[in-house]
Order: C-alpha cells, then sequence, then structure tokens
C-alpha cells in the first residue's frame, strides 16, 4: 500500500463519528496497519437514491485479508427486553405438567363406565356445549369419594373429543406441582395458547413485557395471561378466537393448599374469566369445605352467578352395582367360574358404600389384584373383621383418604388460639358416638342421645361449638336440624373410626370418651354448688 493512501475506515452504520485519540483502539491513520491487514481498495461510495449504508463493514472491498482483527463498536443498538425474554420458555416454566387430565402422572386415572352416570354426565354435557348460557359457572359438590374426580375426568375427555376443552386442571393434595395455587393461572393460559397460535404469541409478549407477573395477584395474573390477549384478538377481529375451546375445568379445589388461596382463586374467576366479552365455561369439582361452600351460600359471593349440583342428590346405588357387575364379569375368566359372585354380594358391597364409588372402586382394585384368586378376596372382604390377627388391608386406599381429611382438620382445628386445650379427635368422637352408639347410663343400658345443647353445655364449649367442630369434615359429616343433629355420611367411616387398625394414631378408645365426660360432669357439679351457696 503506498504510504499516502489510507486504509479504509470501518465503521457500523449507527457509529458516531470517531472518539478522542485516548480511546481509540487498533487503528492508526497515513501509517501502515500493524496488525497484519492489507487492502488494495477503498470503500466505493453509497450511490444516490440508495437505502443507505450497507450493515456490512466490509461493503465492496476485495483482495482483502485481516489478521488479529478486533473492531469496537460504540454506542451500540439497543437491545429491548422482547428480544432477550423469551415469554413463553418463562411460563412453561411455571406451569404444572401433572395437572391436565391427560398428564402421565394422571395415568390411568379414575372415569365413568359408559353405562354409569348417564343422566348426570348429560346434564353437564348440555350445560357446558351451551355457548348461549347466561349462567357459565358451573359448580359440583359432594362428600369425600363420591366420584366427583371420575366424573370430572369423563366430562374433560368429552370436551376434548368435542373440542371444546380449554384447560383442564386436577388438583392433588400429594403433588407440590398441582396442590398450590401458583401453577394454575399459568397452566390455564398455557393449555389455551396451545390452541390458538395469535394467542400464544400475545401470551408470550404479556410475560416478556413483564417477567415477574407471576408473583402477582391471581386477578393480575388472569388479566394479563388470558382475559387481555384474548381481548386484544378479538378487537383485532382475529378469526380462529371465536372459535377458541370454551371449557375451562377444576378439579378438587378442596386439595389446594390455604383455604384463603382457595376463595381467592374463586374470586378471580368471578371478577376476570366471566366477563361478558369472554367465551369461558368454567366447571369447578370440589368437597363441600369454606371456601366453596360459602362462595355458594345465600349471600355468598358465587350464589348469583353459579349453578350448583349436589352429588348427594343424585343416588348413585344403582351405578355402583352396575360398575361392580361390569367389573366381575370382566374377571370370570381368571376365575374360571361365571358364578364367582353373586347379586346378593354385590347389592352387599354396595350398602356397605353408602354411596361412595370410591369404596366400590377400592374393593374392585383389592379384589382384582393379579396374584391372588378373586373369588377368595371378595370373601375376604366380605367377612372382614377388625381382628388383631388379619394381615389384609382392602380398605387401606379408603383409610388413606379419611386419615388425610382428619389430619388437616386437626391441624385447622387445634391452630385456633381460642381452641387452646382441645383436643379434636376426642370432641369429634364424643359426638360419633353420641348419634351412632349413644351414651349407656343405668336407667338405658342400651344407650341413647343427647340433644345438641346438652352436650355443648356438659362439655364447656358454645352454641356454635359443633359447627366450628366438623367446619373441615363436610365431605365426611353434615349438620341436621334434629335432636341428633350430626349425621355421619358413610358408614366405612364410622368403621374407620371404631377400628384401631384403621384408624390408627387417629384412634380415640372409648375409655378416654368415658374418662373425659366423667371430669366434665364433676366440674359442672362444682360449679353449680359454688354457685348455689354463693346464693
Amino acid at each position: 500500500m503506498p504510504k499516502d493512501q489510507t486504509r479504509p475506515e470501518l465503521r457500523s452504520p449507527n457509529q458516531h463519528p470517531d472518539p478522542p485519540s485516548g480511546r481509540r483502539r487498533g487503528r492508526k491513520r497515513g501509517k501502515k496497519a500493524q496488525d497484519g491487514q492489507e487492502s488494495t481498495s477503498q470503500r466505493p461510495p453509497t450511490k444516490p437514491g440508495s437505502a443507505g449504508p450497507s450493515q456490512s463493514l466490509f461493503e465492496g472491498a476485495h483482495h482483502f485479508r485481516t489478521k488479529n482483527f478486533n473492531v469496537t463498536l460504540v454506542n451500540p443498538p439497543p437491545i429491548h427486553i422482547h428480544d432477550a425474554v423469551n415469554g413463553w420458555e418463562l411460563l412453561v416454566k411455571k406451569i404444572s405438567p401433572n395437572a391436565p387430565h391427560n398428564s402421565s402422572a394422571r395415568y390411568d386415572a379414575p372415569k365413568c363406565d359408559e353405562d354409569t352416570r348417564i343422566e348426570l354426565t348429560r346434564e353437564l354435557m348440555d350445560r357446558i356445549e351451551d355457548r348461549e348460557n347466561p349462567q357459565r359457572l358451573l359448580c359440583m359438590t359432594g362428600a369425600a369419594g363420591s366420584g366427583k374426580s371420575a366424573l370430572q375426568q369423563t366430562i374433560a375427555e368429552r370436551c376434548e373429543g368435542s373440542g371444546i376443552l380449554g384447560s383442564a386442571y386436577f388438583f392433588g393434595n400429594t403433588d407440590p406441582t398441582r396442590n398450590t395455587i401458583s401453577t394454575v393461572v399459568p397452566t390455564i393460559a398455557f393449555q389455551l395458547g396451545l390452541h390458538n397460535r395469535d394467542l400464544k404469541q400475545a401470551i408470550s409478549a404479556a410475560v416478556a413485557h413483564d417477567p415477574v407477573i407471576f408473583e402477582k395477584s391471581l386477578q393480575a395474573q388472569m388479566n394479563r395471561l388470558i382475559v387481555h390477549p384474548i381481548a386484544h384478538l378479538g378487537g383485532r377481529a382475529c378469526p380462529d378466537i371465536a372459535a377458541l375451546p370454551h371449557a375451562i375445568l377444576i378439579d378438587g379445589l378442596d386439595e389446594c393448599q390455604d383455604e384463603d388461596r382457595q376463595e381467592e382463586l374463586l374470586i378471580a374467576i368471578r371478577e376476570c374469566l366471566l366477563a361478558e366479552d369472554l367465551p369461558f365455561f368454567i366447571f369447578i369439582a370440589s368437597r363441600p369445605e369454606w371456601a366453596i361452600r360459602t362462595a355458594l351460600a345465600p349471600g355468598g359471593h358465587l350464589h348469583a352467578v353459579a349453578h350448583h349440583i349436589q352429588l348427594c342428590n343424585y343416588y348413585a346405588s344403582a351405578d355402583m352395582r352396575r360398575f361392580l357387575r361390569t367389573r366381575f364379569e370382566q374377571l370370570s375368566s381368571r376365575t374360571g367360574d361365571p358364578h364367582w359372585f353373586t347379586e346378593g354380594k354385590i347389592k352387599t358391597l354396595v350398602e356397605a358404600g353408602s354411596g361412595q364409588f370410591i369404596y366400590v372402586a377400592t374393593v374392585y382394585r383389592w379384589i382384582s389384584e393379579r396374584r391372588a384368586s378373586p373369588a377368595e378376596r371378595l370373601k375376604v372382604v366380605l367377612t372382614w373383621t377388625p381382628d388383631a390377627e388379619q394381615k389384609a388391608r382392602p380398605f387401606e386406599a379408603l383409610d388413606q383418604l379419611y386419615t388425610n381429611i382428619l389430619l388437616n382438620a386437626k391441624n385447622a382445628y387445634e391452630s385456633v388460639d381460642t381452641h387452646s386445650g382441645r383436643d379434636f379427635l376426642l370432641l369429634l368422637k364424643i359426638h360419633h358416638i353420641n348419634v351412632v352408639d349413644g351414651f349407656s347410663y343405668l336407667e338405658s343400658p342400651s344407650g341413647f342421645h343427647r340433644s345438641k345443647s346438652y352436650l355443648t353445655d356438659l362439655l364447656g364449649l358454645g352454641d356454635e361449638s359443633v359447627e366450628i367442630l366438623i367446619s373441615d369434615l363436610h365431605s365426611l359429616v353434615s349438620l341436621e336440624n334434629s335432636l341428633y343433629y350430626l349425621r355421619i355420611l358413610h358408614k366405612s367411616f364410622s368403621d374407620f373410626l371404631n377400628t384401631e387398625s384403621r384408624a390408627k394414631d387417629l384412634f380415640v378408645p372409648p375409655s378416654r370418651v368415658c374418662t373425659h365426660l366423667a371430669k366434665c360432669c364433676l366440674l359442672n357439679i362444682f360449679r353449680y354448688s359454688g354457685s348455689e351457696s354463693r346464693a
């Protein structure tokens, strides 16, 4: 290169004029480059009318060689947060992959047979399929083991087959990814986004715009991730948004930790997803525990907007018989005897179930053990007694359900400061004996029942003590407006409470009940005698 010829100057299109020489690097004018770069031509000028400088640093250069070449860009173009953050990837990290109805974690989930719950499933589907239905919230409550999850699974599969399933979320109290409220909105938004590309992009952009949206309230999440994206696309007259699958199913609300968060979810659904310009139909199934029970009660915030189905009003005995008969017939090929069971034995099992589908399902699962004889195990179930030598555990799954419910209720009750010193299990056992067996005295050895006011006075508790005691047990017991007021919903629950081998640490022996009542009687005697002496 001739000494009087300068090197082509390399500059980014957005680069400002060179800074002072103290900040320049890698280049000297009028001298041969020290880094070994050589060039035989200069950059040609930009042609008039062209779009401007090219993004290439070497446009027009030829016979060109570089060695140990460094370029420093001054004032590079800004990088926007949308370019740096992938909103959809952030969303995926916040979902529960185990919550959808078809997740591998829920493999072989219980569902209704084709010939069971026919009328009820038809009623549910008719309501969900009706896009013109002004009442777009359906709540189904039922006792523990009454078949709510099986119904919800069946409805989810039918909605999916009809192309109307937008999202399904199944809570699970033992699964940390789906026993918390934090994954609900992200999972629903994720499933909705899979049905529509434009909606997916809008949701992704919303997360990219506010990556900490998942730390905000449920209403804020629903508005930002579901309501606003759909409203935005609707305003653009997106052709596919009107056909978006509209059914959103939520099962097992009671299995979500923290009843206050359960209430927050119900309020967020009312305030956000039931807006008039949204297409959704919401179907929620739950045990009748505090959050949903108070919301659906007269004066509750969902009472006027929800249609409430109570499974206790739908008799399941005939369906339970059909369930067992169909399953037992399928086992006949293993026994080699089509008469290994009788209708009388099926009737006995159904009566023991007290309307609990989980009872007959548990019994069948135990009887159908691959490495055992169905006929022998059926005999064990029908003749099972809580003998200390008894090794068979046909009701183990049912016992685990009762244990979980009782432990949660016990912890919630005894955590209240004004309940200090009260034994939840002991108080429950007193009321259980009163309503089931009655208390035996000399004048009535067969036992008799005491009224609510008598027991509360004897125990030194307030008028509402019983309602408070069972506030987390409405899936197992209920209050009746009668002399004995407490109703045990399932015979198998009474059997559980009365059997130490089943209740284990939750078992309260009758001797403890008698001792406690005797102490209460003595305290009342001292109290009344003291008041009379002062008078």
